[in-house]
């Protein structure tokens, strides 16, 4: 018997990469993961034949769907018809512009365009929240879950929360892909953890670590930064010299990056340029010159 000729809608699939949830189980782990209050508004990527819409759409406010595929449109349009309140798309997603108000992201996204879609995620201003299943391993390695974290989650960590909300086997797609599924949530965080004007330093501190300059974590940072600095602050964030980069928490980061940058600041809170070192401090100056204290001088003043 002659092999099956692939049809337009096989095709489909194989281009847009679409792996359809066919599991109640899993379509209701991923509406748990989304989490959708009544007045959110809710931006559905690949929404397909509306296995995630229709209960998605009965917990938000409004759902503006996207789908380009013109294949599965009459049967998301049929599904989406009793509801008055979810918009569908035949548009790219991300092509879109972001809406003005607070919104969250949410799907089971073509996987081939996974980086694509949390970049776009990143980049809105109004995001909330992105609930996202992707590849289980692309999930484990932003959230964490291997005991390594990605340059990316760490330079976006003081804004961003990354986890890994749960996971849908294989044979719940259909067709069946080759490997499971993981739900990643990106969520917004309400106050970051450092001031605005301290981030690009910050980023500028990651991309220094993970370049490998020096070819550890403690010899990229002493290419900008004295080295009993370094010295002291990696042992006050717990990090042993010859961690491999991508196994220092994001914690961690944050503490090195304080200590680090703490004298650079000043009063101004404005960051010093990266290898300027910091002006000494005017007792500590006295006490390597061996120079008598005057009159101001605060040992005198503890006497």
């Amino acid at each position: 018997m002659a092999p099956r000729r692939p049809t337009a809608r096989d095709r489909s699939r194989r281009v847009l990469s679409q792996n359809f949830l066919a599991d109640p189980a899993a379509v209701a782990r991923m509406v748990r993961a989304v989490r959708p209050e009544p007045d959110d508004l809710l931006l559905e990527v690949g929404a397909g034949r509306g296995q995630l819409t229709r209960p998605l759409a009965a917990r938000c406010g409004r759902l503006v769907a996207y789908e380009v595929d013109p294949t599965v449109l009459p049967e998301l349009a049929a599904t989406c018809a009793p509801l008055p309140h979810v918009e569908i798309r035949a548009a790219d997603f991300l092509a879109a512009s972001p809406p003005d108000q607070p919104f969250s992201v949410a799907g089971n996204i073509p996987w081939s365009l996974t980086a694509a879609v949390v970049r776009w995620c990143l980049a809105a201003p109004g995001l909330r929240a992105a609930t996202l299943l992707t590849q289980l391993d692309y999930a484990r390695k932003r959230a964490g879950d291997h005991g390594r974290w990605s340059r990316l989650t760490v330079s976006t960590w003081p804004e961003h929360h990354w986890r890994l909300a749960g996971r849908v086997p294989r044979n719940a797609f259909r067709p069946v892909p080759a490997v499971d599924g993981g739900i990643l949530r990106l969520e917004r965080r309400t106050v970051p953890l450092l001031a605005p004007d301290a981030l690009p330093a910050y980023r500028r501190m990651v991309e220094l670590g993970f370049g490998g300059v020096g070819g550890s974590l403690a010899a990229s940072l002493r290419t900008a930064h004295p080295g009993r600095r370094v010295d002291g602050a990696l042992r006050a964030a717990r990090v042993a010299p010859d961690t491999p980069v991508g196994l220092v928490w994001p914690e961690q980061w944050l503490v090195l990056f304080r200590l680090l940058h703490a004298s650079d600041s000043g009063r101004s809170g404005k960051p010093r340029p990266s290898g300027t070192a910091p002006a000494p401090n005017a007792y500590r100056a006295g006490r390597r010159s061996g120079r008598k204290a005057g009159p101001d001088d605060p040992r005198r003043q503890r006497r």
